[in-house]
Order: structure tokens, then sequence, then C-alpha cells
């Protein structure tokens, strides 16, 4: 991989693990639970989601980007996502969570 490619994947990582929103400050977050069907089947994936936050600080909707496998993880993600909180404010975040065993 070309130094360019690397350094666009590593801006592209980075994007989906912070707030699209520098305002978003986390104050809670709950970690997703591992779907039990797909750690018995030992699978592995990623969510990536984007959230809208209200002026209080409460996650309002939570959209499904991307995930791999389709239909695995998506749920546990949106349910944990859905629980976060942030300081007073709003805006937008994007986050990734990956699903390891």
């Amino acid at each position: 991989m070309s130094r360019p490619s690397v350094v666009a994947a590593a801006l592209l990582a980075m994007a989906f693990a912070m707030p699209a929103h520098a305002e978003l400050t986390p104050t809670k977050r709950v970690e997703p639970q591992y779907p039990p069907e797909a750690a018995r089947a030992g699978k592995t994936g990623f969510v990536e989601v984007e959230f809208s936050v209200t002026a209080d600080g409460k996650v309002e909707s939570v959209s499904v980007l991307n995930a791999k496998p389709s239909r695995t993880f998506e749920q546990a993600a949106v349910r944990a996502v859905k629980q976060w909180q942030f300081a007073p404010g709003g805006g937008r975040g994007k986050v990734r969570l990956d699903f390891n065993l």
C-alpha cells in the first residue's frame, strides 16, 4: 500500500472513532453486548453508525451506515449508542463499533 493510501486509511479510521463534531463531549458510553448467537458462531465484525444528539445531551436517533457482516451486530450497536449521553449542546456524530471475540 502506498504511503498516501495508508495516511488516507488512517484518517478514515479516525473519523469513525471520533464524533463528527468537536463540540460533542461524551459523558456516558455504554458498550454493546455481543450477540450470543454471533459469539457461538465465532463471528466478528463492525458497525458504523451516525447519531443525533439533542441540546440536553441525549442521543435522539441512530442510523446504521455500514455493517459487516450485515444483520448480525446492528441491533446491539444501535441499542448501545442510544444509551450514550453527551454534555449539553447537541449535534451529530459518527462512530465505528468493532465486535471482536
